[in-house]
């Protein structure tokens, strides 16, 4: 079963899934329902439900207990009942039935209309009668009052035939060259029929004369209607007493009311098929169209669309189910669909329990993906500056990307490029030319794309050919430029070689010196070919053969160094790349302090101005300049220890500039240390302090003449 859903109105595909085939065993079929998901779903309401190939017509009996459908191959008429919701009998015709009709409240009393012009009668038991009419015929219709049978086809005339009596009437003559269709109102018994020519004549069958004519072919036309040829009616159905709806070849309906010749409505099915059924639900006044493709629901009165219905295989007729949501459809297709509509009107008697299975289907309702709906990614809709658009109702996440309404996403990519069709007119455009160029005399030019790669190929090539020119036996390959499957290669900009990426050049010495050596060996086979009626040059081609595998050893080790240096400079460059971001990144990072601190320095502008500015100053008595001071206070510390540099540079404070004889700037700093630093610190000074307390002097022991001498000498004694 599918679900589907047409302006909020629930349609329920009762057909759909896979059919078992007839062959397979029970066992086999129930094998096959445990494993197939979509058989477990499958709702089969009436067993065999189909026909062998095709179904021509459907329709329902007066009582409503039997539905019976005509179809192909080979011919035959098949009878399902619904209490039962089986197949009741199945017969074989001879021919193809046009259209069929059930005279009787159930099956007993059938009349079929073949294609080779018989008519045929069936009863409860089987066949009946059989007779023929002179014309072919397209359809007929039955006059109860009278028990005349009224047949239309490839003639001017209606012709009548009368079942009380068994036998024809005089027939009607119209001003017709051929009638399509024909259908009797169930209130006054007023004829109509359908004309090739775009007409409808209506007769009385009382007194078998013409009482109106009306022409449809003008009045459904509609502005903005390409008009091919001169449309002529393919459906007509009659509604109460004075309501008449027409259906053309060109797929417009038109609604009449009898005592008017002109339509009170037009509505277009805009895809110029043939309307092939009408309908009428009086419950909900709508009227049910049907061409091959589709199946519409709209209001008689305004036009609106109720719902509508695309089956996946063409349609040859549609069924209303009386008093009910359900209807039938034809198809050029072995299955014959069924649909429930709940909103139309409640499930038949004999499938009352769809009340409930919607009703549950209802209460879990399950997200559905129509084809109206565009698939786009986040990248693309950067490309279409939809970016924005991320979180709002306007798309619908779905996996990897978004679900977007079709006509939005239409309308912006015509606005971010509205000459993308004159760019794909003018590529049209330019390829027809290059195909009728191809019939002239070629000349030798490189493509658009890959020309240094296209020159390599066409110059290996031509080393082929005048390697097989030389044999006699041999044939050159076949060139990549010849060859289609790699054309895109030479004519889409995307396929371009780009020969600074890293890839092209690690490769590109193993494919130069494998050119190389190809080159090489065509020479070599060139040079053997030509020797080989020389014998005593084998020799010396052999010594030739040495000295190129010296050579080949030689050219191995080459493009081994080449590789080499180019892997070194990709990573040269690599940390030149490197070292260039980091330039950058500190450079954007003082660019954003100078901003940041862009008040401070407002205010001190004048200052900096002022600064910027050379000033002069007079020499008084007795001054020095400081700048020569300065360079001998670093002459001096210069010569001073590191310690002593070190304690004049932490007494100088956290900055200290200093002006050197060429105007330049100094500056030196130091950390601010944290507070367990400095607890630590104190503590290791506290501890040398207590420590410089406890210690013994050992300055008794010292001497003047080093160590072991004492006050007069080694190894004398006090006197």
């Amino acid at each position: 079963m599918q679900i589907s859903s047409v302006n909020d109105v629930k349609i329920y595909n009762l057909s759909y899934g896979k059919s078992l085939p007839e062959w397979l065993s029970d066992r086999k079929k129930r094998q096959l329902q445990k494993k197939d998901v979509d058989i477990q779903r499958r709702i089969e309401l009436i067993q065999d439900f189909e026909m062998p190939t095709v179904c021509h017509s459907i329709k329902v009996s007066r009582d409503g207990q039997y539905i019976l459908a005509a179809g192909t191959y080979k011919p035959r008429i098949r009878c399902y009942d619904t209490y039962q919701l089986s197949l009741k009998f199945e017969r074989c015709l001879d021919s193809d039935v046009v259209a069929f009709d059930v005279l009787s409240d159930d099956y007993s009393k059938l009349v079929f209309l073949h294609c080779d012009r018989y008519v045929e009668f069936h009863s409860q038991h089987g066949h009946y009668y059989k007779t023929r009419i002179p014309k072919f015929g397209r359809d007929f219709s039955y006059h109860y009052p009278s028990c005349d049978l009224y047949f239309v086809g490839t003639s001017s005339e209606v012709y009548r035939l009368n079942l009380e009596q068994g036998r024809f009437l005089n027939s009607l003559q119209t001003d017709a060259v051929e009638h399509n269709v024909c259908d009797i109102n169930p209130v006054h018994h007023l004829f109509a029929t359908g004309t090739s020519e775009g007409r409808v004549e209506c007769w009385d069958p009382r007194v078998r004369t013409r009482v109106g004519l009306l022409d449809c072919a003008l009045s459904s036309l509609t502005e903005g209607t390409e008009v091919q040829a001169l449309p002529s009616i393919s459906a007509l159905k009659f509604n109460g007493s004075l309501t008449m709806a027409v259906g053309t070849s060109t797929g417009q309906v038109l609604l009449y009311d009898l005592r008017s010749s002109q339509p009170l409505l037009v509505k277009d099915h805009f895809y110029n098929l043939p309307i092939k059924s009408l309908n009428f639900h009086d419950q909900l006044d709508l009227v049910v169209s049907a061409d091959s493709k589709i199946i519409k629901m709209w209001n008689k009165d305004t036009g609106k669309v109720f719902s509508s219905i695309q089956p996946q295989a063409n349609i040859n007729d549609v069924c209303i189910y009386p008093h009910s949501g359900m209807l039938f459809t034809a198809n050029e297709d072995p299955k014959m669909n069924t649909f429930y509509i709940p909103a139309l009107g409640p499930a038949p008697r004999w499938c009352s329990f769809l009340d409930n299975l919607t009703e549950e289907l209802e209460e879990s309702p399950e997200s559905t993906v129509y084809d109206d709906y565009k698939f786009v990614t986040r990248k693309d809709l950067e490309n279409l500056g939809l970016s924005h658009l991320v979180g709002s109702s306007l798309l619908r996440a779905y996996m990897h990307g978004f679900f977007m309404d079709i006509r939005l996403y239409h309308k912006v990519k015509n606005m971010v490029n509205p000459f993308a069709y004159e760019e794909y007119r003018k590529d049209k455009i330019r390829q027809k030319i290059e195909e009728s160029r191809t019939q002239r005399v070629q000349m030798k030019t490189l493509p658009k794309v890959n020309k240094e790669l296209a020159l390599k190929l066409m110059e290996e090539g031509d080393d082929e050919a005048e390697l097989a020119a030389r044999k006699k036996k041999g044939k050159a390959l076949p060139s990549i430029l010849g060859d289609d499957r790699f054309k895109m290669m030479f004519e889409n900009p995307d396929y371009q070689v780009d020969e600074q990426s890293e890839e092209f050049r690690l490769l590109n010495p193993i494919v130069s010196k494998v050119g190389q050596k190809r080159k090489k060996k065509l020479r070599l086979l060139a040079q053997q070919a030509s020797a080989s009626q020389q014998e005593a040059e084998e020799e010396d081609e052999a010594e030739g053969r040495a000295s190129s595998e010296e050579e080949s050893s030689d050219d191995d080790k080459s493009w081994v160094e080449e590789v080499r240096e180019q892997r070194r400079l990709l990573q040269q460059e690599d940390r030149d790349r490197r070292r260039q971001e980091r330039k950058d990144a500190d450079r954007n990072t003082v660019l954003l302090e100078r901003e940041q601190n862009g008040g401070e320095k407002t205010s001190n502008m004048a200052d900096s101005k002022k600064k910027s500015q050379p000033e002069f100053y007079q020499i008084k008595a007795g001054e020095e300049f400081r700048s020569f001071n300065d360079v001998a206070r670093k002459q001096k510390l210069q010569k001073a220890s590191l310690e002593d540099r070190l304690k004049l540079e932490e007494n100088s404070g956290t900055n200290n500039t200093a002006d050197n004889a060429v105007g330049s700037k100094q500056l030196t700093f130091t950390l601010k240390k944290s507070e367990q630093q400095r607890k630590q610190q104190q503590a290791e000074r506290d501890h040398h302090e207590e420590r410089k307390k406890l210690r013994r002097s050992a300055g008794h022991l010292s001497s003047a003449r080093g160590r072991g001498w004492g006050g007069r000498g080694r190894g004398r004694g006090r006197y």
